[in-house]
């Protein structure tokens, strides 16, 4: 059960109950720059490991995954950890044996503390657990016999000192009672000390009598109060003696002393006295320690006979810091009397300061805003008073602070701003002095790593960056390179470089040049040129890596550098090559008479431009001189009669660059008094001229002609030779089993009476790569004046009727022609030698021998030539046609294919005579040679232009 109540100031406080006789109390401080809370458990000694001493997670009000992402931990400056956190259910359990007289000793309560530590972000809790006395010790007593030796004249009330008993356990499970066997002798009489400890003592209740009992057994019980009760016994030997019947007795009931810690072997610290009124051996004294704890056996001595208390071992304040020892003083004749000794240790500053690091954040980043705790450290210093008054510093001139939160805990803050630029890391000494006197301290160092945030922008090493170019430079050509640099660290300082969005000149700055993304170097797009540009400004932006990224841009400047890439041109006098400009210099011309002047310019810059006039030829170099700066021409001496009229001068224009470049011009000078004399002399110029410019171009122009027409003979050739040798792998493929086709003649009509075809006929061969499974068909007339083959106006021949023709089947197809229509041999068209025989009827025979290529060739060459003729002699009436297409034109011009049907890729010919066998064609090989053995046909008219152009070749 738990009850949490909530203050104004801040603080919570909380009160947990387990058991009716466990209480725990949980407290949280006010608000500090972390959490801190306590809380307080009890549980009983001797608890079995894995016992549950808490459930923190609900005590604290932690949720169990903030256990784990917090790593909560337990930390202790103690060897033994007693309790073990467990982080997956938020408990806490006991993981060693706890021994309550072992932990404490006589200390109540008792109790061990530790802290659970919590980060991200930084919680401290105070665990402290209280154990509570389990009755498990029973009441021991140093002695397991006790001999008296009592005068018989021991007086009634006379009282024996017995030894106490020892029980390790505290408050109600501690010695209780005292019980004595019952006789008739003694009584028992219990004292309480004034810090609650038990003593007895053992009072003669009836006068002893040696002879009736010389010897008395009895026996002492220790009683504790524990559930169940626990008991421990010791036996009482009393032996009569005769007479001795006074008992020592101390000068003091309770002796004070004070010691220091760490006080030296045989220290003294105090002397006990005690006196007995006997006399002789009855009044001799011994002194010892009764019931002396055992830790405290190995601590003191003292001296029987002079009660001297001095110093045995190492006494440490730290351990126990006041000793309660009962002095003994016993006579010869057995009678003794106790007293108490109180030593006071005295702490001396003997323990350092001792630090221990809870927790650290590291590294830590740079923009973390001051005040925020950076660790958490523990100081304990097991000294007293000012020797454990502990102060805590850091070494100076650091932006931390140390300040304390809780006793003894100390958190490290910042205490300014932090920059990682200027400081990556620190080392923090922790120091810890204490107040003693000589003052001790120790002393830690942290380690503090600083993160890096992006806070830095590239910054470029220059301002602007300026750099020159020559131009005609070559495309990627590196120009120059800018430099930025990031003061942060990792990807944070990794700069990339990026052109800003310019235009120049409308277009991008990306055409002109490109930056290296990793590098900063800057490299040329293309070649530059100095007439067209002359500087590119632009800007370049360098961008870290971070995030958001930081950016700075810088000016770039970029100077085009001239280059002599330019000649110089002539602006006067004009070459044209339509007319001669002359300059007529008179025949009574002075001396430095100005003829002319060479004006030229160049579009390169600076002594590239500088240009410079010298006269290469002439046809006579001592009547005319050229000045070198201002190209004027000028006579050099006086004109003579003998001079030529005509004086052609060659100036050359040079410029200045390295190397220089030239032009040169021609100046024709006429040197005559009249305009007649200077016409005279105006062929020869225009004679020359013509001849020096034109013949280059016509060697040019041949040249060029020439091997246009060897490169298309050569794919001619060669194409024709790729035709027929696929045709001839097609042939033999199909196994050359050709049916007989029988022939079908067109249907010619004469209309009008004139003789000429007005209707045309189309023949569509369909051949698949064998061709015995090829089809024919023939389209219908277009004009219903002619006979149609059948009612389709389409007839296909089908494999099957083309292996077995008959009579019958080309009854059907169409009827012989009339004799009326029919062409005489000779009248018709067809290749030279074809006549008609004896052996072959007039009209019905086929050809003698199959066109050849050559003769297909021809015809078609002499086709085109009578309509380019055609067209030239449009007329009325005839619309310019010739006499071959007048009315009168028979058909021995138009090639009479009704007799046979040649099939290109096949050696068979199809004719219209059943009877007649069919001829197979020439191979290709014969046809070739048929070709050439053709007369060339003849060459066109020439036309006046043409006449024309010959004349004047043959002139030239």
């Amino acid at each position: 059960m738990a009850v949490k109540d909530f203050y104004r100031n801040g603080c919570v406080q909380w009160r947990v109950f387990f058991q009716p006789q466990w209480q725990v109390l949980f407290f949280i401080s006010c608000y500090i720059p972390f959490t801190i809370s306590q809380i307080r458990y009890s549980i009983p000694e001797e608890m079995s490991k894995g016992s549950l001493i808490g459930n923190v997670a609900q005590d604290l009000g932690l949720d169990i995954k903030r256990l784990r992402m917090g790593r909560a931990r337990i930390v202790t400056g103690e060897s033994t950890q007693y309790a073990e956190l467990r982080t997956d259910k938020g408990i806490l359990v006991v993981s060693e044996r706890i021994d309550r007289e072992q932990l404490c000793g006589d200390i109540t309560p008792c109790s061990f503390s530790f802290e659970i530590i919590l980060e991200n972000p930084i919680e401290l809790h105070q665990v402290t657990v209280e154990i509570i006395d389990v009755n498990d010790n029973s009441p021991v007593f140093e002695k397991s016999k006790i001999h008296f030796e009592i005068s018989e004249s021991a007086t009634t009330g006379s009282r024996f000192a017995l030894e106490s008993a020892y029980d390790a356990d505290v408050e109600l499970n501690s010695l209780q009672n005292y019980v004595l066997t019952r006789n008739n002798y003694f009584v028992l009489k219990q004292h309480s000390n004034p810090d609650g400890s038990r003593y007895v003592e053992m009072v003669l209740d009836k006068a002893l009598d040696r002879e009736e009992h010389p010897n008395l057994s009895l026996m002492l019980i220790a009683v504790d109060g524990g559930n169940p009760q626990r008991s421990g016994s010791v036996n009482i030997d009393v032996t009569v003696l005769d007479a001795n019947d006074n008992a020592p007795e101390f000068n003091q009931t309770i002796y004070s002393a004070y010691v220091i810690e760490n006080a030296p072997k045989g220290t003294y610290i105090t002397t006990v006295n005690a006196t007995d009124a006997d006399s002789g051996s009855n009044g001799h004294i011994t002194f010892s320690f009764s019931d002396l704890k055992e830790h405290s056996r190995d601590m003191f001595s003292i001296d029987e006979n002079t009660g001297l208390v001095s110093v045995l071992g190492n006494i440490d304040f730290e351990k126990e810091k006041r000793f309660e020892i009962r002095v003994k003083a016993t006579d010869q004749g057995g009678l003794t009397s106790t007293s108490k000794l109180v030593i006071e240790v005295g702490d001396v500053n003997d323990n350092a300061p001792v630090i221990n690091l809870m927790s650290l954040s590291s590294p830590v980043a740079e923009d973390v805003a001051p005040g925020t705790t950076i660790a958490v450290l523990n100081i304990k210093d097991f000294d007293s008073g000012r020797n454990g008054q502990v102060a805590c510093f850091i070494n100076e001139n650091l932006p931390f602070n140390i300040k304390s939160s809780l006793t003894n805990y100390y958190n490290l803050i910042t205490d300014a701003s932090l920059d990682r630029e200027t400081h990556s890391e620190y080392n923090i000494t922790v120091t810890a002095r204490d107040s003693g006197s000589p003052a001790l301290s120790s002393s830690t160092t942290l380690r503090l790593k600083v993160s890096d945030i992006n806070d830095n922008a590239p910054v470029f090493d220059r301002g602007s960056y300026s750099s020159h170019l020559l131009e005609n430079n070559e495309s990627g050509m590196s120009i120059c390179g800018v430099t930025a640099i990031d003061l942060d660290w990792n990807q944070n300082s990794r700069v990339s470089y990026f052109l800003e969005n310019t235009q120049i000149g409308g277009a991008p700055i990306s055409s002109y040049v490109s930056i290296n993304s990793e590098n900063g170097v800057i490299h040329a797009v293309r070649s530059f040129d100095y007439e067209q540009i002359k500087q590119l400004s632009f800007a370049v932006k360098a961008q870290d890596g971070g995030s958001p990224p930081l950016s700075s841009n810088v000016s770039v400047k970029i100077r085009i550098q001239d280059q002599n890439d330019n000649a110089p041109q002539v602006l006067y006098p004009v070459q044209s090559g339509a007319s001669v400009v002359a300059e007529i210099v008179p025949r009574s011309a002075d001396v430095g008479y100005l003829v002319t002047k060479v004006v030229a310019v160049d579009v390169d810059s600076g002594q590239n431009a500088w240009l410079s006039y010298k006269l290469q030829k002439a046809t006579d170099r001592a009547l005319f001189e050229v000045g070198l700066q201002n190209g004027e021409i000028r006579t050099v001496r006086q004109v003579t009669d003998k001079d030529a009229v005509k004086q052609r001068l060659t100036v050359v224009v040079e410029d200045n660059g390295q190397p220089s470049r030239s032009a040169t011009v021609n100046v024709n000078v006429a040197v005559a008094d009249s305009f007649p004399e200077v016409l005279s002399e105006f062929s020869d110029f225009t004679h020359d001229k013509d001849y020096n410019d034109n013949l280059t171009f016509y060697l040019v122009l041949a040249l060029a002609v020439v091997s246009f027409l060897f490169i298309v003979s050569i794919i001619a050739i060669l194409s024709v030779k790729c035709y027929r040798w696929r045709r001839e792998r097609m042939f033999y493929k199909s196994g050359a089993n050709l049916p007989v086709i029988p022939y079908y003649p067109p249907l010619y009509a004469d209309v009008g009476g004139t003789g000429t075809l007005q209707h045309v006929y189309n023949y569509e061969i369909c051949r698949t790569t064998d061709s015995r499974k090829s089809d024919l068909k023939y389209g219908r007339p277009c004009s219903e004046s002619i006979i149609s083959l059948d009612s389709s106006g389409t007839q296909t021949l089908t494999h099957a009727q083309r292996e077995k023709p008959t009579n019958q089947d080309f009854d059907d197809q169409q009827k012989p022609p009339s004799a009326d229509w029919r062409f005489t041999q000779n009248q018709r068209p067809g290749p030279s030698g074809a006549a008609a025989t004896p052996e072959v009827a007039m009209g019905t025979g086929p050809w003698p021998n199959p066109p050849t290529e050559a003769e297909q060739l021809q015809a078609l060459m002499a086709a085109a030539n009578e309509v380019s003729e055609a067209t030239n002699t449009l007329g009325p009436g005839t619309m310019g046609l010739s006499t071959r297409y007048s009315p009168q034109f028979t058909l021995q011009h138009v090639p009479d294919y009704r007799q046979n049907v040649y099939i290109p890729g096949s050696t068979a010919t199809l004719t219209s005579n059943q009877q007649q066998p069919q001829q197979a064609l020439p191979p290709p090989q014969a046809a070739i040679a048929a070709a050439a053995a053709q007369p060339e046909p003849p060459k066109a008219a020439q036309t006046p232009a043409s006449k024309k152009k010959s004349t004047k070749k043959d002139k030239k």
